[in-house]
């Protein structure tokens, strides 16, 4: 039986992952998991799982924790370092990293120095620090294992392959809400609009992510370093059908590609039982048939300029793209929170980026100090500009 630590088990990604272990309960035992705020869902995973280790945001949410959950035999801690205690578990042979940006920095690289195998949803890490991320995994000689739906299909297409065969990797995009919008329409998108991703479910953030197509530029730099890449390397097309999750194109021509319903479940599973898989009985099978029509095509960069962006930071290197990171989480939070419109995002991201002083990153510090820089900036551009009623 496998031993599982989640970081973020309350989110999209976490709440699926305890939905596996749950289905395959004789495979997976859940020791140790960390969440924000949502008490209400926490206490039922809690009590259904029975984990040695939880973690919370505050003390104060600690103690509202243990009030809930009674007699049950666990220790409830809370903060960054609490969050560390579970990616640490010494029980843990897997750590499922699926904190919401870059919270998920420091407890993920505590996991990995501690020498536990990481499967990998939170994409801020490796846009953040990918460089120190990739160091410290082959240097505690752990496995880094793609849960993301388009990094888990390059994975799966890769294995078993010489990565001297291949020649780029084709990540997928469902194109968001707004693929047929009319650029003169983007200045008056609202957020309830930008909420209705067409194909998946997931959280607030990376919902928006998706709607400003900066979720696929954070997955081009997240698979520059997953699959040590050049930036040339990595292309995006527009598959709105979210049928095939990603493609890799071989030297001799050849494109192979991963093809699934759009469930995270699978790219879960398989990250979780690897090198094995897992019966996933309870999931519709893909009909070919019902998905006749599969279209793709080139991302507009001028609609969607967060893309672009993305590029820039990947070609910049250094501690740019945790610039680029800081900035956009900040400006989501204020579009969710009205403060911002929709196209103030990249424009503002891309202010933040031409004032910031690029510069080598060798040590986490130094990324912590440019993600700090990069927030009060975006901030400051926040207050400067009012969302007029």
């Amino acid at each position: 039986m496998k031993a599982i630590s989640i970081l973020g088990s309350t989110g999209s990604v976490g709440v699926t992952t305890l939905d596996v272990a749950g289905r395959f309960s004789d495979r997976f035992r859940v020791v140790a998991m960390a969440a924000g705020r949502n008490l209400d869902l926490l206490t039922e995973q809690v009590k259904r799982f029975h984990p040695e280790l939880v973690s919370v945001a505050t003390p104060e949410l600690a103690r509202e924790l243990a009030a809930r959950v009674g007699a049950q035999r666990v220790t409830i801690v809370h903060g960054l370092e609490g969050a560390i205690a579970v990616a640490t578990h010494p029980a843990a042979k897997l750590v499922m990293s699926a904190l919401v940006g870059a919270m998920g920095l420091q407890p993920t690289l505590a996991a990995i120095k501690a020498g536990k195998d990481i499967a990998f949803a939170n994409k801020e890490v490796l846009v953040i620090a990918g460089e120190l991320i990739t160091a410290a995994v082959r240097e505690n000689r752990v496995r880094l294992l793609p849960v993301d739906s388009e990094h888990n299909a390059v994975f799966q297409c890769l294995e078993g392959r010489g990565r001297e065969s291949l020649k780029r990797i084709i990540l997928t995009a469902s194109g968001g809400p707004f693929r047929e919008l009319a650029a003169d329409n983007f200045e008056s998108i609202t957020v309830e609009q930008a909420l209705k991703h067409p194909t998946w479910r997931m959280g607030s953030k990376i919902t928006i992510d998706s709607a400003t197509l900066m979720n696929k530029g954070l997955e081009v730099i997240e698979a520059r370093w997953l699959f040590d890449l050049k930036a040339a390397q990595v292309s995006v097309v527009i598959h709105p059908q979210s049928v095939i999750h990603s493609m890799v194109e071989m030297i001799d021509g050849s494109v192979i590609a991963e093809m699934a319903i759009p469930d995270m479940a699978i790219p879960v599973a398989y990250a979780l039982a690897y090198p094995e898989r897992l019966p996933m009985t309870h999931l519709k099978p893909l009909s070919l048939a019902e998905n006749s029509r599969l279209t793709f095509e080139e991302p507009d960069l001028r609609r969607f300029p967060c893309l672009r962006l993305a590029y820039e930071a990947l070609a910049a290197g250094h501690t740019m793209p945790a610039c680029l990171n800081a900035a956009n989480e900040e400006l989501v939070a204020g579009f969710l929170a009205g403060r911002v419109r929709f196209m103030d995002i990249p424009r503002h991201i891309e202010t933040v980026m031409q004032r910031h002083h690029n510069s080598a990153a060798r040590t986490i510090e130094d990324l912590l100090e440019t993600d700090g820089w990069a927030r009060a900036a975006a901030r400051e551009l926040i207050g400067a500009r009012p969302v007029a009623a």
